[in-house]
């Protein structure tokens, strides 16, 4: 019993996963804070893109 409790601990797989998910979850959040910033220079530039490419 206690071998694989010492096992559980020596594993690595679980902890790197964390990671993974770690930085993803960063890296989500911090594309929609620029988003949620930059949302309105966003959309004027894409309309004028529009605009542009309608003409």
């Amino acid at each position: 019993m206690i071998k694989k409790i010492q096992s559980f601990y020596k594993q690595e797989q679980g902890a790197t996963a964390i990671e993974y998910g770690l930085i993803v979850a960063a890296i989500g959040a911090a594309l929609a804070v620029t988003i949620f910033l930059l949302g309105d220079d966003l959309l004027a530039t894409f309309n004028a893109l529009i605009a542009v490419f309608e003409s």
